[in-house]
This record gives C-alpha cells, structure tokens and sequence, in this order.
C-alpha cells in the first residue's frame, strides 16, 4: 500500500465529527433537574435567584418595542409579552402552593393550563403591570421563604402530574424558571441584535 492510499484508508476508519446541532431554544439555560433535598447553600442560593428575578426579566425586557414585546421568542413559542405575564402566573400559583404545603399534611395542589392562560386578554396588556406584580409578589414570597427552617423545606404537597414534590424541589423548580423565561428574552435580544 502507497503511503498516500493508506492515509485514506485510515482516514475513512476515523469516525466524522457530528456537526454541531443547533441550541434549543426552549431550555436557553438546559431543562431543568429539579432536585427533592437541598443543602442550606443551595437552598440560600435558590432564594437569592427567586429574590433577584423580577429585577432581571425587567431589564431583559427594558427598551423593547411594541413590536418586539410581541415576537414569540422561538418560532411557535409564546410572544415576549406572553412570557413576561406568564411568569407572575406561574410564580403566584407556586407561592400559594407553598403556603398550603406549610399549613396542611401534603395537600393535592391544582395545575392549570399554562398555554390557555397565555390566550386570555390579559396577556395582551402593558408588561409593566405584571412586572409590577412580580416585584410585590416576590418581596412576600422571599420574605416567607427566608423565615422558613430548614426542616420545613422537607414538606410535601401532591401535583397530580408530578407526584410527591417537596418543599425543597419547588424552591429548586422555580429558581430555575425565573432565570429559565428571562434567558428566553435575553437570548432572543442577542439572536436579533436589539440592543
């Protein structure tokens, strides 16, 4: 064999590189791996980014056009808009949530239709008024959660789609989200040099 043919024949051996597969706009930040026990670090960790997260999806929206506030941040995704209301939403549902699991023996929480409440006419209003929102909502939540010992986090409720979730994994859950729907904005921003 040539030293030429047996160059080729080695190089057809070698695996080819994947091409690199393009990010998945839904999960800017990955999936989330919700964790059911935390450490006093993690859990400090995980309130700071709830307390720090109405700050954060404002300035990630700051500047935005009416235009741009109605641009789905993915293609089929919900708009800016309807992201920045979603979030109070969910978070509101989640703070009462709490509050239930600190007050009953592991009660049966409701889930609701993220998408279909995303459709009401309200999802069409200003962002500042649910930005509004998440700010007051946040400032109690945060208040509560930091008054919380660490055995009260081993609580549990009942999701009818998730099964027994503790107090613990919900704080993990929704750290993760805030940070979760502003990088969809901020990614977006960047993919479409608003400045």
């Amino acid at each position: 064999m040539s030293h030429c043919v047996c160059h080729l024949f080695l190089f057809r051996l070698m695996p080819t590189p994947a091409a690199p597969s393009a990010p998945d706009l839904r999960y800017p930040i990955g999936k989330l791996a919700r964790r059911s026990t935390l450490t006093t670090d993690d859990r400090r960790a995980a309130i700071d980014a709830i307390a720090a997260a109405p700050a954060q999806l404002r300035a990630a929206v700051r500047g935005l056009s009416a235009a741009q506030l109605d641009t789905p941040y993915r293609p089929g995704g919900w708009t800016v808009r309807q992201l920045v209301h979603h979030v109070p939403d969910s978070h509101m549902n989640a703070f009462i949530r709490f509050r239930l699991a600190l007050t009953e023996d592991h009660p049966t929480i409701k889930p609701y239709d993220e998408a279909e409440w995303a459709k009401l006419a309200d999802a069409t209003m200003p962002v500042d008024i649910s930005l509004d929102l998440l700010d007051r909502l946040h400032q109690r939540w945060v208040h509560l959660l930091r008054s919380l010992e660490d055995k009260q986090f081993r609580r549990t409720l009942n999701h009818p789609e998730n099964g027994s979730m503790t107090l613990d994994a919900m704080l993990d859950t929704y750290a993760w989200h805030g940070r979760h729907h502003t990088a969809h904005v901020t990614s977006l921003r960047e993919r479409s040099k608003w400045s």
